[in-house]
């Protein structure tokens, strides 16, 4: 058996040993943090600390609500806010459609993939916008900044789904209204996250916990380890570095980069090689000990054709040539190397080989 090599990050990435640590330690305080007693005093207290830790990281100055996920930030965001109407672009995660309903008015987006500022500074006010800070598949990146002032011009209010966005690049959604997270995406457990809101007066409480918007006892392992592992740094430097040398050789040896010229993010590429099926790209990678997708996890089983690629003008056959790579922590340039290769073995059978 060859030794496994994986690049599917995007769909999770592994928790950092100082997210593991955390978690043992929230697992030891058993206390309820709702509790009065000195226990429940207790675990409260470590909660806080890491809400704070995660307002802190983000540089938010407004409410951080822990959720189970960056899915049921969405949800919450899309199906319980004050706003009038809601928008969402044509390239958003599943999660997100579904939580935004048929009501929702979609907003096209270019082959490029990316947004028109124009098209949101012209919906009605009080209108919720959604959009992605990356998109999961292809890794393009929305001009969030110009977006919030586009949407905030208009009287509307801006929902940032940024599951895949590295705790550094915060700044980049300071103009947002509400900012949906995920913790495993960024070495943290999985089943936790946040939902950062400016102002709660955006969402109609539920009553329960989480300042009374959501209910369930509050999972301090979870919350521990997200914390933590927003304190270690992510490599984005390298990845860029990375993701361009992927990006050239895959181009020169007969494939394509998904929508190579807009902005993205720098630890996802999407690529297609023409004329072979992403299943069959696939079989062969994981044979020969590569872990990559055919889009996001929660889509990428599915016989149906992603509508993200459909979105960006793609041909259903062609969108079923498409394969996603993205990065952690860990990814050595040795690693995308051998990827490069064996991928070149793939193209050289199906002689499309191209240098």
């Amino acid at each position: 058996m060859p030794p496994r090599t994986y690049l599917d990050h995007a769909a999770t990435t592994p928790m950092t040993e100082r997210a593991r640590a955390a978690v043992l330690d929230g697992m030891a305080r058993w206390a309820n943090p709702s509790s009065p007693h000195g226990e429940g005093r207790a675990a409260r207290a470590a909660l806080e600390e890491a809400r704070a830790q995660v307002a802190a990281a983000h540089g938010w100055p407004g409410e951080v609500l822990f959720t189970s996920g960056a899915s049921e930030s969405l949800a919450i965001a899309l199906g319980r806010n004050t706003a009038g109407a809601i928008a969402i672009s044509a390239v958003e995660h599943d999660a997100a459609i579904r939580a935004a309903g048929e009501g929702a008015r979609v907003l096209p987006v270019g082959r490029d993939g990316l947004l028109d500022v124009n098209s949101v500074a012209a919906l009605p006010a009080g209108t919720l916008v959604g959009v992605q800070w990356a998109n999961s598949e292809t890794g393009v990146r929305q001009p969030v900044a110009a977006l919030a002032e586009a949407a905030h011009s208009a009287g509307c209010h801006l929902l940032v789904d940024a599951a895949q966005m590295p705790a550094s690049e915060a700044e980049s959604v300071a103009g947002a209204d509400m900012v949906a997270l995920s913790a495993h995406k960024r070495g943290g457990p999985p089943g936790v996250g946040a939902l950062l809101v400016r102002d709660l007066a955006l969402l109609r409480p539920s009553g329960g916990q989480e300042r009374g918007y959501r209910g369930g006892t509050e999972n301090l392992p979870g919350v521990l380890g997200y914390a933590a592992a927003l304190a270690e740094p992510e490599p984005v430097e390298n990845w860029a570095m990375l993701r361009a040398r992927l990006d050239d050789a895959l181009a020169r040896s007969g494939g394509e980069v998904v929508a190579g010229g807009s902005p993205r993010h720098p630890a996802i590429g999407s690529y297609r090689l023409p004329g072979t099926p992403s299943t069959a790209q696939l079989i062969r990678l994981d044979l020969a000990g590569f872990s990559v997708s055919a889009g996001s996890a929660c889509a990428s089983g599915s016989l149906k054709p992603s509508h993200v690629l459909a979105a960006l003008g793609y041909s259903e056959e062609a969108g079923r040539e498409v394969i996603r790579v993205s990065f952690g922590r860990g990814t050595s340039i040795e690693e995308v190397d051998a990827l490069i290769a064996a991928w070149r073995g793939i193209a050289r059978a199906t002689s499309r080989f191209a240098a």
